[in-house]
């Protein structure tokens, strides 16, 4: 197999794709698609979300420096994609999508009900890096859909039907292949 140079740019795919719910002092709030999201730090939970300083939500983060990042589910994919190509300026992106708003419980903006996890952030530092400000948070409350709990308290985040956005195209997450340390278990 030969490899072919490619452009330097960002090729690190699939990534998460989320909405991320945000809201001004005023209480007035908006849903920003995003797919430059990661898990930061275990302890504390930290979590990072970049967004274009043009967007209309970056004010908001600015702010108030709170934020909700809601997954997405199979079911979402198109109230995901109207909310990254649509503008906040210009439209309400609820009623545009139908989604429902819920109040946050440890942050003033709110969340997205029909997502099946909603991870609640404070801003903790941002750093302008160029096309993109980077927002480091910490997590401080996190809401999950309880259709996903058993009745042992566990929460199966793989019957969500979570999407993935990879070079412009959302996935649809597949079989399970294996599970963390798999590869070492004796019963293989």
């Amino acid at each position: 197999m030969a490899k072919v140079d490619f452009k330097p740019g960002n090729m690190l795919y699939p990534l998460p794709v989320v909405m991320v719910s945000c809201a001004d002092k005023d209480g007035n709030s908006n849903i920003i698609t995003v797919a430059w999201t990661g898990t930061v730090c275990s302890t504390p939970p930290m979590v990072s979300i970049s967004v274009r300083p043009e967007r209309f939500s970056h004010m908001m983060l600015d702010e108030t420096g709170e934020f909700t990042i809601n997954l997405v589910t199979r079911d979402l994919t198109r109230a995901t994609d109207l909310c990254g190509v649509k503008s906040g300026r210009q439209v309400d992106k609820w009623q545009l999508t139908g989604l429902t708003p819920v109040n946050g419980k440890t942050v003033a903006c709110p969340s997205i009900k029909e997502s099946p996890v909603n991870i609640e952030c404070k801003v903790t530092q941002k750093i302008e890096l160029g096309s993109h400000d980077m927002y480091l948070a910490e997590v401080t409350g996190v809401q999950v859909d309880d259709k996903y709990m058993d009745e042992k308290g566990s929460f199966h985040m793989e019957d969500a039907d979570l999407v993935a956005y990879s070079h412009g195209t959302y996935f649809s997450l597949g079989e399970v292949l294996g599970s963390f340390g798999y590869s070492v278990r004796k019963d293989q």
